[in-house]
């Protein structure tokens, strides 16, 4: 049995060994990847330096306690499978536009200018398996419609 206890302990810490150790700054977002929205006929309508959320425990916090961020930041979701996905609020100060988009790439829906602190969920409108959060007003601004997509690329670390 003694061997196994530390196999267990290992296996227990390992998915906060895979976050990020730095804490998320309080205005903006690390900058991790950029992301361009793109019409179908691939012109960039506006690109975006991201904040990759792509564990539980960075899913889980996301964007909250965060006091602002610029028109061209967000923050990338990344889900292992579409799913029905729904976000909320919680402790987020700032009204944000939440897109979600499916496998392929293509933006699903668009919730905007979300209300700030709120626990109301804020759903999917099919499976989705990306959600990018930006600055409540940006989808309106730059014209991003759900007959957009995106792509993505990470920084080297």
């Amino acid at each position: 049995m003694k061997s196994v206890l530390p196999l267990i302990l290992l296996t227990v810490m390992m998915p906060a060994c895979t976050d990020r150790l730095e804490p998320p700054p309080e205005h903006g977002v690390r900058a991790d990847g950029t992301l361009d929205f793109v019409q179908g006929d691939s012109t960039v309508i506006h690109s975006i330096t991201i904040e990759i959320a792509d564990t539980e425990v960075a899913r889980q916090r996301g964007l909250m306690n965060r006091r602002g961020m610029d028109l061209d930041e967000g923050m990338l979701f990344i889900f292992q499978a579409p799913d029905s996905l729904s976000f909320w609020m919680r402790n987020t100060a700032m009204p944000l536009d939440i897109i979600f988009v499916g496998e392929n790439l293509s933006i699903v829906n668009i919730a905007r200018r979300t209300r700030p602190l709120s626990d109301d969920f804020i759903r999917a409108a099919a499976p989705a398996q990306y959600v990018v959060e930006v600055r409540g007003g940006v989808t309106e601004r730059y014209g991003i419609t759900e007959h957009a997509s995106i792509r993505w690329r990470r920084n080297n670390s």
